[in-house]
């Protein structure tokens, strides 16, 4: 590892099967945490680079405990994380919408590292447990049409890491690897990332891999729409920006969207919009996100129908149903 530290150090870059190579040896447990977090900041002094960023998703892929879905089609709603705008958990809400609406997800999260509380943070906060067992996730799939898969339960390599990158409390490389590696590798996803070169990026990894895919890129440095900025939108047959007025929808102000400052709180803010009781600018951010990820499922559908689609599943409790599912089967 200091062979390799020594050969970052000096601006270079990793070829694919090299960077494979330095995470299966990161991962290893024989690095010390001192070099774990050095080869970390790395990534955090320069951009990371394409092969770099394929080679070491294949590292985690292969030594990652993966599950096979895909009897079910489900597909995953998941963003980068570590963009510093504290915005309530609108990706995690999305899911539960969307699979309220009917279709299934196999959504992949985790604790916060850089927020005050991630997807894993809030659900665990809610009573939701976080299975392993395939059959207990086919029943959670099968009954409620979504199933979590908790990151650290399914990537055990990168045990040494997770506390690295919590006491760090920074976005790192992980961050930018997060929805690449799901372990149920599902076929459609929708990904929100924090900068547009990162978007390039996913695009040509999703599209080498046939997968349906919608990218978004807020122009503020988003990793989800949030209505208070242009969003670029990223597809196999294109790029779009996206506004709320061009969705015809009302801006927000993202102040309206505070995360809160503790995990019971994220919690709160949670079940009042997933209760039907969020505010009007809660609503719309989450049920924009979710008629997105409608659109990423069923490409025939217009925009208005899919909106129209996520709001009664939001309004109508079936989101909320999901939740109160999910905690009955454990």
């Amino acid at each position: 590892m200091k062979t390799l530290l020594d050969y970052l150090f000096t601006h270079q870059t990793l070829s694919r099967e090299a960077a494979k190579e330095a995470m299966l040896t990161l991962t290893s447990g024989t690095v010390n945490p001192t070099q774990i977090a050095a080869f970390m900041t790395v990534f955090n002094m320069r951009a990371i680079t394409l092969p770099e960023l394929i080679g070491f998703r294949e590292a985690l892929i292969s030594q990652c405990d993966r599950i096979d879905l895909s009897a079910y089609h489900p597909m995953d709603v998941c963003g980068t994380g570590g963009d510093g705008k504290n915005t309530f958990n609108i990706s995690t809400l999305t899911a539960f919408v969307v699979a309220g609406a009917g279709v299934p997800v196999a959504k992949h999260g985790n604790y916060g590292v850089s927020s005050i509380s991630g997807s894993s943070n809030v659900l665990e906060e809610l009573g939701v447990t976080f299975p392993t067992d395939p059959k207990i996730i086919e029943e959670q799939l099968a009954t409620t049409n979504l199933t979590f898969l908790h990151a650290p339960l399914f990537h055990p390599a990168l045990k040494n890491v997770g506390a690295i990158r919590k006491e760090l409390g920074l976005k790192t490389l992980f961050n930018k690897l997060g929805p690449l590696v799901n372990p149920a590798q599902p076929k459609v996803q929708m990904t929100g990332v924090f900068n547009l070169e990162l978007a390039r990026m996913y695009h040509y990894i999703l599209q080498e891999e046939g997968v349906q895919y919608r990218i978004l890129y807020g122009l503020s440095g988003c990793d989800e729409i949030t209505l208070t900025d242009t969003v670029k939108v990223i597809h196999p047959k294109g790029e779009s920006f996206i506004t709320a007025e061009n969705l015809h929808l009302e801006p927000v102000a993202l102040d309206a969207l505070d995360g809160g400052k503790t995990v019971a709180e994220a919690a709160h803010i949670f079940t009042q919009i997933l209760k039907g009781k969020g505010t009007p600018e809660q609503n719309r951010v989450v049920c924009s996100n979710a008629a997105m990820a409608l659109l990423t499922y069923y490409p025939e559908y217009t925009f208005e129908t899919a909106y129209q689609i996520a709001n009664e599943s939001l309004l109508n409790l079936k989101a909320a149903n999901v939740l109160n599912q999910l905690k009955s089967i454990a």
